[in-house]
């Protein structure tokens, strides 16, 4: 990671950017693990905007969906990650990764500095708007994705990771059964926040409320196009 001077709310302090270089190697490795044990379908990749900031809003039914998009998304992608994932040598290696760390039992300053730092520079930031692994269909989201969305202006892309769920594996049941087949449908971006630029407390979860409507819209045309 480099460090990123911010101005602002920030107070000037010093940063620790998540690192782009390191985002692209974990793309990598993602490509090689996915494809290599899973068949993935992906669909709808050329309405990721080619440059440029980007939030990733994704449905989040099993562990592997934060991989999977990783490995096959068009662009490398800086997660939100939880920080009791941070534990041993994972944490070195997610942190090594570009991968944003967040506590979320409060409201994280490190972690909201680093996700819009990672906006500001262009990149691609991944959120699980519903907060935990579930069901995975949008019902309940968190207001996070809504003010990074509001904050910096970026579009954010619908993704529906779907499949993943469907089944055990015989062998590690903890995952999908190997050489399974993955779909992944990225939506079309659209701006959440309000034309004006507000960033009231009514703005926001007026965003949210239009943002779960695109993303349960996005989900049903995704299990539509895939059968599922």
């Amino acid at each position: 990671m480099r460090r990123h001077p911010r101005r602002g709310e920030e107070g000037g302090r010093e940063v620790t950017l998540p690192s782009e270089r390191g985002a692209a190697v974990g793309r990598g490795i993602g490509i090689g693990l996915m494809y290599g044990l899973w068949r993935p379908r992906v669909l709808g990749a050329w309405r990721v905007p080619a440059s440029g900031p980007v939030i990733f809003a994704v449905n989040h039914a099993h562990n592997i969906d934060g991989p999977m998009l990783m490995g096959t998304a068009p662009r490398p992608v800086h997660f939100l990650i939880k920080q009791e994932a941070f534990v041993g040598p994972l944490g070195p290696f997610l942190e090594g990764i570009g991968q944003v760390k967040v506590d979320r039992t409060s409201a994280d300053r490190n972690a909201i500095a680093n996700a819009l730092a990672v906006l500001e520079q262009g990149g691609v930031l991944g959120i699980f708007p519903e907060g935990t692994r579930g069901e995975g269909d949008f019902a309940s989201l968190r207001a996070g994705l809504a003010y990074f969305a509001v904050r910096s202006g970026a579009p954010i892309v619908p993704v529906a990771v779907l499949g993943s769920s469907d089944r055990p594996g015989r062998l590690i049941k903890a995952l999908p059964p190997l050489r399974s087949r993955v779909d992944v449908v990225f939506g079309d971006a659209f701006a959440a926040g309000d034309p004006g630029g507000r960033r009231t407390r009514k703005a926001l979860d007026d965003a949210t409320l239009r943002i779960q409507e695109r993303l349960t819209a996005h989900l049903k045309n995704a299990r539509r196009l895939t059968g599922r």
